[in-house]
């Protein structure tokens, strides 16, 4: 009877270990094939003029100078915008309001937040501030990648803040510190890496995000660092060219979305590194 039992067990678990495995191996099979046509179709036009041109009408040579530097530019307002809110957020739903009803309710919402689509947010941008300004900007573009930013930031922010131990908090509380200094001199120092590792995952969140861009700063083909005008950005101009019926629009495509994916991954992979590190 014993021996049956164990057999069985033995089965269930080898059953079990190869559809994980099986799975893990389909999951791989498809990274590694998007991997291999992005470097396969894009690297061949990775030159110099990709950096240091702005993007080119049909039949002509260029690059995607000023898309990259509307990229950085929106999301660095982003994250400006995003992150330092959502460590604050993150903070008060652990430190200062963590069994309250109302941060119930913030977490409630910051949980839907995260979760809606990246499209639904444009679209709020859009009405709320492109159609009241009248003109697609860069800073409805980097408000809305803010949003985006921001519950991903309040969720990190408050999972590593939990990671610090009471004891922590008790010990500089018992030697007479204010809740506040508590916080911003321990907690905060035991949870930094935790903390910028969130922020992090936000700007790779963010980097490669079309569709709340193609309702606010829309695109622009002309160098421009003016936020109140619409703006060049990678994951447009990537859309567009792709489209287009033009051989060159589509090769600055190929070479913007393996510029991108790299980047994104890279991110990730300093932020998994960075987080083990920490522990």
């Amino acid at each position: 009877m014993n021996s049956s039992l164990y057999l069985r067990r033995r089965l269930i678990n080898a059953f079990n270990l190869t559809v994980s495995v099986l799975t893990t191996l389909f999951g791989l099979f498809w990274l590694g094939w998007l991997l291999w046509t992005l470097f396969s179709n894009g690297l061949q036009w990775i030159n110099l003029d990709l950096f240091t041109q702005s993007t080119p009408p049909p039949g002509e040579a260029g690059g995607l100078a000023n898309a990259i530097v509307g990229s950085l530019m929106l999301t660095g307002l982003g994250v400006l915008i995003g992150a330092p809110a959502g460590v604050l957020a993150g903070t008060f739903l652990c430190e200062f309001g963590r069994s309250s009803r109302f941060a119930s309710v913030v977490r409630f919402v910051n949980d839907i937040l995260l979760s809606a689509p990246s499209i639904i947010i444009g679209v709020f941008i859009y009405g709320v501030v492109v159609v009241s300004t009248g003109h697609f900007s860069g800073w409805a573009g980097g408000l809305a990648l803010a949003l985006i930013v921001l519950p991903v930031v309040v969720r990190t922010t408050e999972d590593m803040l939990h990671l610090v131990p009471d004891q922590m908090r008790e010990a500089a509380a018992a030697l007479g510190a204010p809740q506040w200094k508590v916080v911003s001199a321990i907690v905060y120092r035991a949870a930094a890496r935790g903390i910028a590792t969130g922020i992090l995952l936000g700007i790779a969140r963010i980097s490669g995000e079309t569709a709340p861009l193609l309702f606010t700063a829309l695109n622009n083909q002309f160098w421009t660092t003016d936020m109140s005008q619409p703006m060049s950005n990678l994951p447009v101009v990537i859309f567009q060219f792709a489209m287009s019926p033009y051989d060159d629009w589509q090769h600055l495509a190929w070479a913007g979305s393996l510029l991108i994916t790299v980047t994104i991954l890279l991110l990730n992979i300093i932020a998994r590194i960075w987080l083990r590190e920490g522990k």
